[in-house]
C-alpha cells in the first residue's frame, strides 16, 4: 500500500480504506490479533504505509461489525475473550433461532425445502480449510455456512425477524471461529446433517432441539 496525497473524499482514499479494512478484518478473523490486543492506528498506518485517517476510517468499520472495540481515551482493541456480550449474543441466538426454525417448518413451502437442500449441499461440498491456511475457515465455507443457517429459517416469512438473525450472525462471527479453534474435535458435519434432515422431515421438535444443541456447543467453546 502507498500513501496518497489526494483529497480526503477521493476515490483513491476510499480504495485504500477498503484495502485496510479488508486486511484488518481478515487478520482479526484469522487470529493474527489476539483477543484483547490493542489495534494502534499509528502502528497500523506505518505498517501498511497509509495515512492515519485511512486507518481510522477502516477501524471504525471493523468496530461497526463487532470485530473491534473503541475504548475511551485508549484507542482500539480486539474484543476480550471474556467479554460478557459473547454469552449474551449466544443466549439471544438460542432463544430466537429455534423459534424461527419452527416457524419455517410450519410455513415453508417446497421452494423453502429446495433452498435448504441446496444450501446444505453447497456447504457440504465446500472445503472448510484451504491448503496453507491451517485451522482458519475458508471464506467460501464461512459464507456457505451462513447461507445454510439463513436458509433454514427464511421460511418464517418475517423480514424483521430475519434482520435480527442477520445482525446476530454478524455479531457472533468472530466468536464462532474462536470456539472452533478451541474445540477442533467437534463434528460440525454431523450437526449440520441432522439439522437438514430434521427440517426437511418437518420434525419441528427435533429440528429445534438440534439447532439449540448446535448453538450451545458453540457457546460452550467460549467458556473459560
Amino acid at each position: 500500500m502507498h500513501r496518497t496525497s489526494r483529497t480526503p473524499d477521493s476515490p483513491g482514499k476510499k480504495m485504500l480504506s477498503e484495502q485496510v479494512y479488508a486486511h484488518l478484518r481478515g487478520a482479526i478473523m484469522r487470529g493474527e490479533y489476539a483477543p484483547g490486543q490493542a489495534l494502534k492506528p499509528q502502528d497500523l498506518a506505518k505498517k501498511m504505509d497509509v495515512s492515519l485517517a485511512v486507518v481510522r476510517e477502516a477501524l471504525v468499520r471493523v468496530v461497526g461489525e463487532g470485530l473491534a472495540d473503541r475504548l475511551p481515551n485508549r484507542g482500539f482493541a480486539v474484543p476480550a475473550f471474556s467479554d460478557r456480550r459473547w454469552q449474551e449474543i449466544a443466549e439471544a441466538r438460542r432463544t430466537i433461532e429455534p423459534v424461527l426454525l419452527r416457524m419455517s417448518i410450519e410455513r415453508g413451502d417446497l421452494d423453502w425445502e429446495a433452498r435448504v437442500r441446496a444450501a446444505h449441499h453447497r456447504m457440504a461440498g465446500t472445503p472448510v480449510y484451504l491448503p496453507g491456511d491451517g485451522e482458519h475457515y475458508s471464506e467460501a465455507w464461512s459464507e456457505s455456512h451462513r447461507l445454510f443457517h439463513r436458509a433454514l429459517i427464511d421460511g418464517c416469512g418475517n423480514p424483521v425477524l430475519l434482520e435480527t438473525f442477520d445482525r446476530l450472525w454478524t455479531a457472533s462471527e468472530l466468536t464462532r471461529r474462536w470456539s472452533t479453534r478451541r474445540n477442533p474435535d467437534r463434528d460440525g458435519v454431523e450437526e449440520h446433517r441432522r439439522l437438514e434432515e430434521a427440517a426437511l422431515a418437518r420434525d419441528a421438535d427435533a429440528a429445534a432441539d438440534a439447532l439449540a444443541r448446535h448453538l450451545t456447543l458453540t457457546a460452550a467453546g467460549l467458556e473459560p
